[in-house]
């Protein structure tokens, strides 16, 4: 350890020990009824949790990455992103090469290329701006006590459940239905396609004039102190990320994905408040169905999802960073509505948010990943220009 890294090591504010002693209370509770279920739910609850922490400690987020670009020309959030992105094609590959698994089935991360997909990842990449935070980044900021975003969460779940709603008039537009690049390739070319994909990429951003602007690895050397209590260099939770993803593939037998659970929860609110689910063709389906009815900790996506919510409480009381502030003013509360409405509209309609469709969806190989991140970058680009119109800074 450098002398550097020592003296800033011992900075660190107090451990905010009552609000850890919570969130471990919390999480041993939620650990002993999973493991109750199964030990399946109870190891995505512990990737979750993991996912958390990684997530958290590196602020690993997409929103402000993407406004960094467009605002400063900064690509060390996305280059960390494209790592994140190469490591898990390569764990994917021969996983999904063999369709199975501890002797279960795997399967990607595959959906339809179609308009629905288009808008709706245009339409989430407008509220990622506007509401402050991506999916995964809505979730570890609302667990590390941002109370803006724990309402933006409410919001999001509001728009996924709306969406779902809606999905199957959208999906009725026209389409080329669900594209592998594997399987129409093979994955000898599928897997180079997709990496010289990203290199290229990152090449465009440095021809253009970006550069990475911040540190992407260890700034002042490295010491386990930052290990336990942070901050993370995005790099390290870019590879961590990529293992848990491929860790949830492995044990569920199919990708992270976010957004799911959020149209469940507030599927199950509004069940508990007397509507009904056969009005709805999405919510007749088998497996929506069948989620409907049983405990939310026995749902792959929504075990995980609580998983990132406690660990962020974890990392952040050991950051010492637990600090709910006010929302502000009701421009930043109109961001917050519209923000989290659009994020979970648009994520219903793309099947999945930046997890679900892009870093699964490209890591399975899904040309619909592809198309997702094309059609949110314009929306992003349009978010930025209209943060300033909710009283947002794009510094």
């Amino acid at each position: 350890m450098t002398a550097t890294a020592t003296a800033t090591a011992t900075a660190f504010p107090p451990i905010q020990r009552p609000v850890l002693a919570l969130a471990i209370v919390m999480t041993t509770g939620v650990l002993g009824y999973t493991l109750g279920l199964s030990a399946r739910q109870a190891g995505l609850f512990v990737i979750g949790i993991a996912l958390g922490v990684a997530l958290y400690h590196a602020s690993f987020g997409f929103t402000g990455s993407y406004r960094r670009v467009i605002v400063h020309g900064d690509i060390s959030g996305v280059t960390a992103q494209l790592v994140m992105l190469a490591a898990a094609i390569l764990l994917f590959a021969p996983i999904l090469a063999q369709g199975s698994a501890f002797g279960h089935g795997v399967g990607g991360a595959i959906a339809p290329v179609n308009i629905s997909l288009a808008l709706g990842a245009f339409l989430f990449g407008i509220g990622m701006q506007l509401g402050g935070g991506c999916a995964s980044g809505t979730l570890f900021s609302a667990g590390g006590g941002n109370l803006r975003m724990g309402l933006v969460l409410v919001f999001f779940c509001i728009g996924a459940f709306w969406g779902s709603l809606d999905l199957a008039w959208w999906s009725r537009l026209p389409g080329i239905g669900e594209v592998s690049l594997a399987g129409v390739f093979g994955w000898e070319i599928a897997l180079p396609m997709q990496l010289g994909a990203l290199v290229l990429i990152y090449l465009g951003l440095r021809i253009a004039g970006a550069r990475n602007k911040r540190p992407i690895w260890w700034a002042h050397g490295f010491s386990w102190m930052y290990v336990l209590r942070g901050p993370w260099p995005l790099l390290l939770s870019a590879g961590l990320l990529a293992l848990l993803n491929w860790a949830i593939l492995l044990l569920a037998g199919h990708p992270w994905s976010i957004t799911w659970g959020f149209s469940l929860w507030a599927a199950k609110v509004a069940l508990a408040l007397g509507w009904d689910p056969a009005t709805s063709s999405f919510w007749n389906d088998g497996y929506a169905q069948a989620a409907l009815v049983r405990p939310v900790l026995a749902d792959d996506v929504s075990v995980t999802n609580i998983g990132i919510i406690l660990g962020a409480l974890i990392a952040a009381s050991l950051a010492a960073k637990v600090s709910p502030k006010p929302i502000g003013s009701l421009r930043s509360l109109a961001a917050v509505v519209v923000g989290g409405l659009l994020m979970g509209y648009g994520a219903r309609l793309a099947y999945g948010c930046n997890i679900g469709s892009l870093f699964s969806g490209l890591a399975s190989a899904s040309l619909h990943g592809w198309v997702w991140i094309t059609c949110a970058i314009p929306g992003n680009v349009v978010g930025v220009y209209l943060r300033p119109l909710f009283g947002q800074s794009n510094d």
